[in-house]
């Protein structure tokens, strides 16, 4: 006999999802073990006929050969049927639930646990790929009130895809849209409604940083089904964020306390994410899910008990955000005076959708929108003042005004930007952007801090979950020199966060492995002002006095210093740079950027991709917090590489460089639109234009040199110019140069040089490669390309005269016959300038240039200037020439030992 078994009171989802294992296992029979839920128990009067159901009373123990648990993993949820999983006879236990934050304490040969919002999920998937399978409309019906009951008809936080492909199947197979509405939304019945106007009279209602909080505790003359109704009904009238219905009765000598919990996120651009349920009732022995959740005890102080559980609830509440963590600051600010025109300048710089708009006195007196500028400029009133179209009658808010506040504010007035005032100064501007951005984080937080135990990427939104990563993946040192940076941050009134590589690098690592940063990018944000441009400055000269063995260097151009360290006896190497939070403008295409001091937000707004514009907060009270804005954490679990603008790579094309090392050295791939901006931007033309003016071509060379030795230094350099070249983008280098199959193969013959020897002389590996590509254009064009690159002069002038290098080399080499005769053919040039000369020439040359490199130019005569001394000989002018003549005759094979040698000199060269 086949059993399986529904959980005590059992709800639809149970009761569907062991409906759908009776067509999987054929044969196999429900079994309620406890009862079922009021709503369940009306449902099964009309259609327990349907279902292969069997009393637990029914069941005879020694035919029991396997036992099928679903919707739960707890044996004291199964009742008396728990005592079942300790037969000896018994052959197999399955279990099949979604509740991924519960461990089970049966003997289960098969589990199956996934992070679906119903159980009954799991079962229709299975259902799915079996051939030819009908199911009957009875059983679609009651699978399909399983995933409509437990995912709240697809709206709790716990539903998936996976569950709406569920529904929509079991709607092909049948089910009854009639059927389900009616036992989704049941009626009450009058004990039931009696007891919904009582709860209404009684209940109590608190806002706590901007959630309302409900509660209500009633006594009962016995255990009432259907409870969970009420909660749902007292939830849709009051409007509750989350609520706590308590009822009680007295059996014997000890009282019973039921509570049912609902809790729930207004919408999806709500501020309140939903109050997690599971956690308040787990402790106790409650279960169920974040949004709706049950707990049964036996207590004596009712009161007490229920008294603590709406404290933990208001415990449970998140602080919320305040404007002065939102805000953009400085605030771009105009006077009155200011044209039409030069506002608009001023929108365009900084990629703004207002300005705010203040008097001589610094007094805010209006804000003007890009809406606002457009109409004036529409009618051609390009030089007035921007006084006759601003608003000046404004909405404003302190640095303290919370999230709800400002969410409400914006949604009643249709107000796009909020001026933040302190003390009558302007500070700061929360802009509906910024406010969508922290629904953004909050929402991905919610969505993924479900499902924990997933996936490491998936708990990194926990502020907890990040402090544990960076105990246990960085160093002991490093851990310290952030701790002390963090200290004297915080000291100064500062935050301070990790951001870019060390964080990307950090989610990314082992979580079994220590990993040892050796560049560590950090961040000051002066809380809600902008901090001073010196700020990064001044806490990295705090840092030196602490580590006194670190070389700083200061970069003021863009508010920036490093702290490096040489082989460290703890550190290591390690390169530390600490900026100002800061904003940046590209004033023409390639040109290095223009820096001003900013907030943290819009530093991370101005870098390259998804995955470096993450920041991790390093001082209170938040440390461990993730700043998020475009998803990067996303990509880094979906593997993507992902461009934050549009623009980006117009702007700067070191940043497709950047984007192929990063894919290629992370196994990424790049995502598809961003591709698509690479190739339009290379197809643009923007980048010969830049070429070409010589004021413009300078800094984007030398950052482009810089990406380049990165990509040629790494093991992966194959891999990336081979992208590089897919994309067309060795275009950057030059406008003509693409990486055809002649190209490639040059390059693949000096990674083989390169692996076979490496002579004194030859210069750095990556630099020979890019000599290649450089070498591979017209002649006409080496010379400027490599100048521009800032190459050595040496590279520079091997590059000008490689033309007339290879035209003698190559008609000298047909000419040479015999070894030495080679010899005195290339030992003129330096190795690195025969490598090029190798890998342009026809097959039979190459091979006599490869000879010398790799055999002929290491070979010594058979007698050196010491033995010759020994033999009597005088150094001289004829010393040389005695060797030259040892070494021609030892190539060509007619000396071969010391004595023949001898022999030769005798003859030849008599004392």
């Amino acid at each position: 006999m086949d059993l399986i078994l529904c959980h005590t009171t059992a709800d639809f989802d149970a009761l569907g999802a062991a409906v759908g294992l009776t067509r999987l296992k054929p044969g196999a029979q429900v079994v309620l073990t406890g009862g079922c839920h009021p709503t369940v128990r009306e449902f099964l009067a009309f259609y327990r006929d349907e279902y292969a159901l069997i009393e637990r009373r029914s069941v005879n123990v020694e035919q029991i050969r396997s036992l099928i648990v679903v919707d739960t993993q707890q044996g004291d949820r199964l009742g008396l049927a728990a005592d079942w999983f300790a037969l000896p006879h018994l052959e197999q236990v399955e279990l099949y639930d979604h509740h991924l934050d519960t461990a089970t304490d049966l003997p289960v040969t098969h589990l199956v646990i996934e992070p679906v919002g119903a159980t009954t999920t799991l079962i229709v998937e299975r259902l799915q790929q079996l051939e030819s399978l009908e199911l009957t409309p009875a059983e679609a019906t009651v699978m399909a009130l399983g995933i409509h009951v437990d995912t709240g008809s697809l709206t709790y936080d716990s539903s998936t895809p996976r569950d709406a492909l569920a529904l929509a199947w079991l709607m092909t197979q049948g089910a009854s849209l009639s059927v389900i509405g009616e036992y989704v939304e049941p009626g009450l019945s009058p004990q039931l409604q009696d007891l919904l106007t009582l709860a209404l009279e009684q209940l109590h209602t608190t806002t706590c940083e901007g959630y309302q909080l409900s509660w209500v505790l009633l006594p009962t003359s016995d255990f009432v089904p259907g409870l969970s109704s009420i909660a749902t009904r007292l939830m849709g009238l009051t409007h509750s964020d989350a609520l706590l219905f308590g009822s009680w009765y007295e059996t014997g000598q000890e009282k019973r306390l039921t509570v049912i919990g609902r809790s729930r996120q207004r919408c999806r651009s709500s501020s309140n994410p939903p109050l997690n349920l599971h956690t308040l009732f787990a402790p106790l022995g409650g279960g169920g899910h974040a949004q709706a959740a049950s707990l049964t005890l036996r207590e004596h102080n009712i009161e007490a008990t229920f008294e603590d559980l709406v404290q933990h609830l208001q415990n449970q509440v998140p602080t919320a955000p305040r404007a002065r963590e939102l805000m953009s600051s400085p605030v771009r600010t105009i006077l009155p005076e200011t044209a039409i025109a030069q506002a608009q300048r001023i929108l365009l710089r900084y990629g703004h959708s207002g300005l705010s708009v203040v008097n001589h006195q610094g007094e805010l007196v209006g804000i003007i929108s890009r809406r606002d500028l457009d109409i004036a400029l529409h009618h051609g009133f390009s030089h007035a003042p921007v006084k006759g179209y601003m608003t000046p009658h404004l909405k404003t808010i302190t640095p303290e005004t919370q999230l709800p506040e400002i969410e409400a504010l914006m949604v009643t007035y249709d107000i796009g930007r909020l001026p933040v005032l302190e003390d009558g100064n302007l500070v700061g501007i929360v802009t509906r952007s910024d406010v969508l951005r922290q629904f953004h984080l909050q929402e991905t937080g919610q969505r993924v801090g479900a499902k924990i135990q997933l996936n490491r990427l998936k708990s990194c939104y926990l502020p907890e979950t990040m402090k544990q990563m960076l105990q246990e993946s960085l160093t002991g040192p490093l851990q310290e020199l952030l701790r002390q940076a963090a200290l004297a941050a915080e000291q100064r009134g500062w935050h301070l966060y990790l951001v870019g590589g060390g964080v990307r690098d950090l989610l990314l690592a082992d979580t079994e492995k220590v990993i040892n940063l050796q560049d560590v990018d950090l961040v000051v944000d002066g809380y809600h002002r902008a901090a001073q441009p010196g700020a990064g400055v001044e806490l990295a000269k705090v840092l030196q006095q602490h580590y006194s063995g670190a070389r700083l260097q200061i970069h003021g151009q863009f508010q920036t210093a490093a702290l490096l360290w040489h082989k460290h006896p703890e550190l290591g190497s390690l390169w530390v740079d600490i900026a100002t939070a800061r904003t940046e403008f590209y004033p023409y295409p390639a040109a290095n950027p223009e820096v001003e001091a900013s907030s943290i937000r819009q530093d991370l707004y101005r870098r390259d991709f998804t995955i470096n514009a993450l920041a991790l907060r390093l001082t209170p009270p938040r440390i461990g917090e993730v700043l998020d804005f475009f998803g990067g954490i996303l990509d880094l679990e979906a593997q993507l590489m992902r461009v934050l603008h549009a623009n980006s790579f117009i702007e700067d094309p070191t940043r497709i460089y950047r984007a192929v090392r990063f894919a290629v050295r992370l196994g990424f791939r790049l995502e598809g639109q961003t591709e698509g901006y690479i190739r339009y931007a290379i197809a643009s033309g923007v980048y010969d234009l830049s070429v070409a003016e010589n004021n413009r071509a300078p800094a984007l060379q030398t950052r482009l040199k810089n990406e380049l030795k990165y990509i040629l230094e790494a093991p992966y350099w194959k891999r990336a110019i081979q992208l590089l070249g897919n994309l067309d983008a060795l275009k950057c280098i030059h406008s003509c140069l693409e990486l055809t199959p002649e190209l490639w193969k040059q390059l693949k013959l000096v990674d083989r040089c390169l692996r076979r020897f490496n002579p004194p002389g030859l210069c750095p590996p990556w630099q020979l490669l890019l000599e290649v590509m450089i070498a591979y254009l017209a002649p006409e064009y080496r010379y400027w390309v490599a100048s521009g690159f800032q190459l050595p002069a040496e590279s520079i002038e091997r590059l000008k005269d490689l033309e007339a290098a290879k035209t003698t080399i190559l008609s000298l080499l047909p000419t040479c016959e015999s070894p030495s005769t080679m010899v005195n053919a290339l030992q003129p040039y330096r190795f690195s300038t025969l490598i090029l000369v190798m890998v342009q020439s026809p097959r039979v040359l190459r091979r006599k240039i490869w000879l010398y490199l790799w055999k002929l130019a290491q070979a010594k005569p058979i007698l050196n200037g010491n033995d010759l001394k020994q033999l009597g000989y005088k150094p001289g002018r004829q010393f040389k020439v005695i060797l030259d003549k040892l070494l021609e005759m030892t190539l060509d094979g007619e000396l071969t030992d010391r004595a023949s040698a001898e022999a030769f000199l005798q003859k030849n060269f008599p004392l």
